[in-house]
């Protein structure tokens, strides 16, 4: 599949779903049964962990379509890198999506600067430099700072080697996109 194609059919799916006229597909023990011996998504969606925004739900998607990879704030680091590298490179998958979502927590702790402990520190640090890009901005600094870390994930993932030679050699689209929390819909980003 095409990536001009996978997204159109992403933003088909995420409409059925804002319609509330969801298929369900791929979602049968058939259909488990047809994937058992191999997969071939047709995108990689690298979305934030909140449990309001799962991806095969708000895409109309079903088992086998999408190559989820969930993380606080939609970062990236190197094993999301490998899993994208991998998800291209072994599996086909012609398109990226990083999505993120308004109200994200962990951008919000970002921009308060709040104390965080442990581990969260490795996700603040990772979107802060969005943040600081988003400050400038006119407008709210959490959703402005929420879509400047979606366009500066888009940016890694372009400069990162190998998926700046597949974008080179149109075998990958990445792209950026944002959930909006009250209706559901998807709006392209990046």
């Amino acid at each position: 599949m095409h990536a001009n194609r996978a997204l159109e059919k992403l933003m088909a799916g995420n409409r059925r779903y804002v319609d509330d006229q969801v298929v369900h597909h791929h979602q049968s023990g058939t259909r488990m049964r047809a994937i058992s011996k191999g997969q071939h998504p047709f995108a990689v969606i690298l979305g934030c962990a909140d449990s309001r925004v799962p991806p095969e739900i708000i895409f109309d998607q079903g088992l086998g379509d999408l190559f989820v990879i969930r993380v606080a704030g939609n970062i990236l680091d190197d094993a999301i890198l490998g899993s994208i590298e991998y998800a291209v490179e072994e599996l086909g998958t012609p398109l990226v999506l990083v999505l993120g979502h308004e109200r994200c927590g962990v951008v919000a702790a970002t921009v308060k600067h709040a104390a965080v402990l442990g581990h969260i520190s490795t996700l603040v640090n990772a979107i802060q430099p969005a943040v600081n890009q988003a400050k400038p901005r006119p407008g709210d600094l959490l959703d402005n700072a929420v879509k400047a870390n979606i366009e500066m994930v888009v940016a890694q993932l372009k400069a990162s080697m190998p998926v700046s030679e597949f974008v080179q050699q149109n075998r990958l689209n990445v792209v950026g996109a944002q959930y909006n929390l009250e209706d559901g819909a998807i709006e392209i980003t990046a």
